[in-house]
């Protein structure tokens, strides 16, 4: 699955994930209200995969599907939920290294890519 396919996953075909508001519909004015409901949403939008993620998912024949997105985001949502910074989902087609806070998938592996077995840089891990 490339790039393209992944987005459209997240978005769908007009760019907005479902529920979404463009930029300034239905604004009220207030920056501090506007900032507080942007980090509330946060949580509640769907992952984003890095250009490195998406490009890593490619060479190592992960297949990311509907079914496989809804497992992933529900998994890294349970993460926040008990304070999660960065966490790496394991599974069984592969890891993903999630940035909880921002909601973005930095990279991926197959299980075949895992040969010295150690992750770095990850406070929580979560088994799908």
């Amino acid at each position: 699955m490339n790039i393209a396919e992944i987005q459209k996953l997240q978005y769908g075909p007009g760019g907005n994930r479902a529920g979404q508001l463009n930029a300034g519909q239905g604004s009220t004015g207030g920056s501090a209200f506007s900032e507080m409901l942007k980090a509330k949403s946060l949580a509640h939008q769907g992952l984003n995969f890095s250009k490195h993620a998406a490009r890593r998912m490619g060479e190592r024949g992960i297949a990311m599907d509907n079914q496989l997105l809804g497992n992933l985001e529900q998994a890294v949502e349970g993460a926040r939920q008990k304070g999660a910074k960065d966490v790496a989902v394991i599974g069984s087609q592969g890891i993903f290294i999630v940035n909880v806070p921002n909601n973005v998938v930095v990279t991926t592996m197959s299980a075949d890519d895992m040969k010295d077995k150690i992750f770095t840089n990850i406070d929580s891990a979560v088994i799908m």
